[in-house]
């Protein structure tokens, strides 16, 4: 008799499904605490990050630009309250209007080459989507209430011409201004690690 035969239907079940293979392999992220991989990040209160703000708007009066990104990409609040984390943003894309345009790609390639630069950028990066896809940015709140408007055949829609939509458009030129800047100096691989990063800004 063959092992084929010997089996019943009470022995080829579906039981072998249970087996948790991540269990049995030694570099599963199940035999080891995925917290170990970064160091630990301090919990930062609102108050800690309006100091924070209050020292990068110094930096910045003073003229020092990198120095007051740098000042907000080293402090990133993985830890805190969603207002701690909407008033740093709020701080970071400030810094990011005040830069201009002719000075972005080699204030990047500065702080990348710098000690500790490339992860630096990966947090700018960060708050680069979030800023993206808040309506907390500054300028970038969505109207409350949308009405299409007839212009003869036409379907326009938005709010009062002007005020919530030229800033909007403003601030989101600019993010994207600074994430294609940001990608020829870091690479596609910025990209990578913003998106596979399990810690949220």
């Amino acid at each position: 008799m063959s092992i084929i035969q010997q089996h019943t239907s009470a022995s080829l079940g579906d039981s072998w499904r249970t087996i948790n293979i991540d269990a049995l392999t030694e570099d599963s992220s199940v035999n080891f605490d995925t917290s170990t991989l970064h160091p630990p990040q301090p919990e930062l209160s609102e108050a800690d990050v309006r100091g924070i703000a209050g020292q990068v708007r110094q930096l910045l009066r003073g003229g020092d630009t990198e120095g007051a990104l740098r000042g907000c990409l080293e402090t990133p609040v993985y830890n805190g309250t969603d207002a701690a984390k909407e008033a740093h943003l709020h701080t970071i894309t400030e810094v990011l209007q005040s830069i201009k345009a002719s000075d972005m790609s080699p204030l990047l390639k500065r702080i990348y080459e710098s000690e500790g630069g490339s992860e630096c950028l990966d947090v700018l990066m960060k708050y680069i989507y979030k800023g993206m896809s808040s309506h907390a940015a500054p300028g970038l709140k969505s109207p409350s209430k949308v009405t299409p408007q007839s212009t003869g055949g036409f379907s326009q829609i938005g709010s009062r011409p002007g005020a919530s939509n030229e800033s909007a458009s403003s601030a989101m030129s600019v993010l994207l201004s600074w994430h294609e800047k940001l990608v020829e100096v870091a690479g596609l691989g910025c990209i990578g690690r913003t998106m596979t990063d399990w810690r949220r800004v």
